[in-house]
């Protein structure tokens, strides 16, 4: 039965979206379907930012350090980038520019000039080793890439065909970005006002790169239309909660402000975080790398409102030693995405933080990061769910592998169609074909079902269901009830060949630091309490880790790299 928060959230939004309000929809056409669309939606992101930096231009936007921009002085600095861009580098419109770096202001710079020269900002993972960029480099075909030193450093001798134009961090971008820095010249019409009257909706305005845990990254593009939507459902998203927040007697006096912990070129950092930033007039603070302790005192010195990582970060700074110390009384949301958050960091997130509330999204890179959220005390009810799918732009469904849609509470595939999804892989016709049903659906290759509500459960990855004799297992189950355990600090899940079941379970995990050593006997006696034996890994499948698991960019846990590590022979057998 829906909640009062369901009720209302979905009264709130029904208004916004009436003709005549700011998120009224038009009818558009993709592929022959017909889906909503934002009648007022910038028809680029480079009008995006025109609009929302000149209408914001005196708010601050970019805290990095001692460097501190205004969302105006942030525009007239990409406007230098974009107009060295093509007057110094020859970059045309749609072809792809790499960025390759740490997140600072000046990569946000980068992506802006990159943007408003007409190119493709394309995302390269910050944490891919040489090979790995030049393999990004070379499916995207940038001609040119811009590079912070270390990242420069790693593509030495690859072998890729772009040019490497070198920027820096922390300092004002006319230092930082001095290689690709151009004043438009007197009397010329700028190359960032010329580009407004040439970049639509359908052209070329990003490439991202999928996280890689199934194999070689695919480099998913979108057009302006897509990455814009995106950025605006968000918006909408935030607009709900506000006139919420307010019909409730919320005082909303302190100005938005995010930490920015997680990648920029992954799309939680780049869409929800970055992107809709300009249209609420949200500012940012930029720390080069997480550090929860760090964290605690950006966000009480900068007032941080909003918060989003992956689930470990949020839970690191509840169950920081030094947490009493910093004042975060002005963050109300503590928000999660890029992995399920183990239901028991719910409520420890909700106690170390009683003025705000934790917070979950899910969307993926192929949908710019659109898709569900589950909101304050409905999260709190359901902390096992993403939530509902978001409106008005998500029409979210679980299908079966035909195509076909599946009773309410039945497991199938995860589907999403919006305005927002992605056009495709990177000359990968076979990829893009395979990923969209008939009727344009992304298959996003995760298992749920929808409760009597229309809140989605994701029971697991297609890939990662472990079949034991016929019983389907779900990796995040088994997790969730590892996570259980208040001395384990992480873990991982997956299958192993058995000669009599055909896969079992097996597990990973390391304890918090200075607790008591938790043996594979003892995690597996609590287990059985906790969920059916044959979903427990025998004690023999059960490995203790001594440092921290290996990630990914995207700082999942990578378990096809803890898989290769502890269960190596046993594979091979």
């Amino acid at each position: 039965m829906p909640t009062q928060l369901d009720n209302a959230l979905e009264a709130i939004i029904t208004e916004l979206t009436k003709d005549g309000q700011p998120f009224a929809t038009v009818p558009f056409e993709r592929d022959g379907v017909t889906m909503p669309a934002f009648a007022g939606a910038p028809p680029s992101l480079a009008h995006y930012f025109a609009h929302f930096c000149n209408e914001h231009k005196d708010v601050p936007f970019l805290v990095d350090g001692d460097v501190r921009l205004t969302f105006g002085q942030s525009w007239a600095a990409a406007t230098c980038v974009a107009e060295s861009l093509v007057r110094d580098h020859g970059i045309a419109k749609g072809e792809r520019v790499g960025i390759a770096a740490r997140n600072s202001a000046n990569w946000i710079i980068a992506y802006m000039g990159t943007i408003m020269a007409g190119g493709c900002a394309t995302l390269l993972n910050g944490f891919w080793s040489g090979d790995e960029l030049a393999y990004g480099i070379r499916l995207a075909e940038c001609s040119l890439v811009l590079a912070d030193e270390a990242r420069a450093k790693r593509l030495e001798g690859t072998d890729h065909p772009a040019k490497i134009v070198l920027f820096d961090h922390g300092n004002a971008p006319s230092e930082g970005l001095a290689n690709v820095w151009k004043a438009p010249a007197e009397g010329e019409t700028p190359v960032a006002m010329a580009m407004l009257g040439q970049i639509g909706p359908d052209d070329l305005a990003t490439i991202l790169y999928t996280s890689g845990s199934t194999g070689q990254s695919k480099g998913a593009w979108s057009d302006h239309r897509g990455v814009v939507h995106g950025a605006m459902s968000y918006v909408s998203q935030s607009a709900m909660a506000k006139v919420l927040l307010e019909s409730q007697g919320e005082q909303m006096t302190d100005h938005p402000c995010a930490l920015v912990a997680v990648p920029l070129f992954h799309v939680t950092g780049e869409v929800p975080l970055f992107l809709q930033s300009y249209a609420i007039a949200r500012k940012l603070v930029l720390m080069p790398k997480w550090d929860a302790g760090e964290a605690l005192r950006l966000m009480a010195e900068e007032k941080v409102t909003y918060f989003v990582g992956v689930p470990l970060m949020s839970y690191e700074i509840a169950n920081h030693p030094d947490r009493e110390k910093f004042d975060l009384s002005a963050c109300k949301s503590f928000a999660a995405g890029g992995a399920p958050r183990p239901v028991e960091h719910v409520t420890r997130i909700k106690e170390a933080f009683p003025g705000g509330f934790p917070l979950l999204g899910y969307g993926l890179t192929e949908t710019n990061g659109v898709g569900c959220g589950n909101f304050n005390e409905n999260y709190l009810a359901k902390p096992g769910s993403t939530g509902r799918a978001s409106v008005p732009m998500v029409d979210l469904r679980i299908l079966d592998e035909a195509g076909k849609e599946l009773p309410q509470g039945e497991i199938g595939e995860i589907c999403i169609r919006s305005v927002a999804n992605f056009r495709g892989y990177w000359k990968n016709e076979e990829a893009t074909k395979a990923a969209f049903t008939d009727n344009g659906f992304f298959r996003t290759g995760d298992l749920g079902y929808l409760d009597e509500d229309g809140y989605v459960f994701i029971v697991d990855r297609k890939k990662d269901i472990i079949i034991r004799g016929g019983e389907n297992i779900a990796c995040i189950e088994v997790e969730d009830a590892i996570y259980a355990h208040d001395a384990i600090a992480e873990c991982s899940v997956f299958g192993i060949p058995d000669e009599r079941f055909g896969e079992v379970p097996a597990a990973v995990f390391n304890v918090k630091e200075g607790r008591d050593p938790v043996s594979p006997a003892e995690l597996r006696e609590f287990l059985l309490t906790r969920i059916a034996p044959f979903k427990v890994p025998l004690e023999e499948h059960i490995w203790v880790a001594a440092d921290s698991l290996p990630r990914l960019g995207t700082q999942k846990i990578d378990k096809r790299t803890v898989r290769t590590m502890f269960a190596a022979e046993r594979v091979a057998a």
